[in-house]
């Protein structure tokens, strides 16, 4: 095995083991993780749970990163016939009292567009995550291009997205 693969190996088992959770507050960012389209994408996706401990409805209202020249918030909306379609969402992400959020393909996720330096298996991307109520949570991300959808989960919002 190559220096660069053993490396590779040892950052993604490190990224597994740590469980990429951060939290602030009653916010805990749980089983994040970022992929792309392939070695040359220009945009990329991230993917986690977002629990809210707390007695009160919480809002991600914000995200940033210095990976990428644009980061949103991003859901899939229905346009009829069949067509799908991507979506920043403004106003954010409804976390509600005691409940979770999951950002999932498929569904509501964090849009990075422009990406600022090609990604590969096991790096870190690091992204700034604004709270209505808990503030900022800066959470680091392995880059994880061999993760597959989950399946079977779903969106346990309690609230609107309006």
């Amino acid at each position: 095995m190559r220096k660069t693969q053993y490396m590779t190996l040892i950052l993604t088992l490190l990224a597994a083991i740590c469980g990429h959770s951060a939290t602030a507050g009653d916010i805990a960012i749980e089983d994040a993780y970022f992929r792309t389209s392939g070695p040359l994408a220009k945009s990329g996706a991230a993917f986690m749970h977002i629990r809210n401990h707390s007695d009160q409805d919480d809002r991600l209202i914000w995200v940033s990163s210095e990976s990428a020249k644009r980061v949103e918030l991003h859901s899939h909306i229905d346009a009829g016939d069949g067509v799908v379609l991507m979506r920043q969402v403004e106003g954010g992400f409804v976390i509600p009292a005691h409940g979770m959020q999951m950002l999932a393909r498929g569904g509501r996720h964090i849009m990075f567009m422009g990406l600022t330096d090609k990604v590969a298996n096991g790096d870190i991307i690091t992204v700034t995550m604004g709270f209505e109520h808990a503030g900022e949570i800066s959470v680091d991300i392995a880059v994880d291009q061999a993760r597959k959808p989950d399946t079977g989960a779903m969106q346990m919002d309690h609230g609107s997205d309006g």
